[in-house]
């Protein structure tokens, strides 16, 4: 179970004798404005207009378009990515290595929360397997994962083809529904489910996943999802006041 400080616990029903039949716990999390403090694949944009790597009144208008409606729920992801991909697809690997590496000191660096690694720490010592799901492209997201500590990511994959990028994606993006079914996937590859899992997010566009997992958590969450979290009865909390998450939670 997992309880929160001032709450009832949350209950899950059947939780027990499933978990002990799978002996696996996964905790899930998303990366951008949960694990992190901002959005990786916005940030990503605009730093390559600082660089100069792109058009920049142009992309940074476009960007932000892109962005605003990621946060009303009414992103096209295929028209997003065709556009955040094209870089990747018009510069050497070298060049944008080199620019990932500068974009993790510049940028990410300062986005990271200790109460994060608090919080990922704490499944860790109850051996919970950790997974990132992002909608946001491995390229950029990877990186940011092995920082975290966290080996198993779900991404959006940009295509490769002979060792370049096509500006394309791979396969389904890790976007809305699209992140249960790689979820999905990802589990019946390893031959596991969500009958002991948790999902932290801050967004309303993780709802499809959220409804799935027996232990749903908001976190920093938007309007939306912090409405549809107090009328279910999940827990809320913040990862940016202090070192732990605010108000604490303890798994059992």
């Amino acid at each position: 179970m997992i309880y929160v400080a001032g709450k009832a616990p949350y209950p899950c029903s059947h939780h027990h004798k499933t978990e002990r039949e799978n002996g696996v716990n996964l905790a899930i999390f998303d990366l951008d404005n949960t694990l992190i403090e901002g959005d990786s694949d916005y940030s990503w944009g605009q730093f390559l207009v600082e660089k100069g790597l792109v058009e920049g009144e142009f992309y940074e208008r476009e960007n932000q378009r892109f962005y605003d409606e990621y946060r009303r729920g009414c992103l096209d992801i295929q028209e997003f990515l065709r556009f955040s991909l094209r870089p990747l697809a018009e510069n050497s690997l070298d060049t944008m290595l080199a620019l990932r590496q500068q974009f993790m000191a510049e940028k990410i660096d300062p986005m990271m929360l200790p109460a994060a690694r608090h919080l990922l720490q704490q499944h860790r010592e109850q051996g919970h397997t950790l997974l990132i799901i992002t909608a946001t492209n491995r390229f950029v997201t990877e990186p940011i994962a092995q920082l975290l500590g966290v080996d198993d990511i779900i991404a959006t994959e940009p295509e490769m083809v002979d060792g370049t990028y096509t500006g394309e994606v791979a396969g389904t993006p890790s976007f809305k529904e699209g992140k249960v079914a790689r979820l999905s996937d990802w589990l019946r590859q390893r031959g596991g489910n969500l009958a002991s899992s948790w999902f932290y997010s801050d967004s309303h566009n993780d709802l499809p996943l959220l409804e799935q997992v027996t232990h749903p958590v908001a976190v920093d969450a938007d309007e939306t999802l912090q409405q549809h979290a107090e009328a279910k009865g999940w827990p809320s909390i913040t990862l940016r006041a202090g070192t732990t998450p605010v108000p604490p939670i303890t798994l059992k």
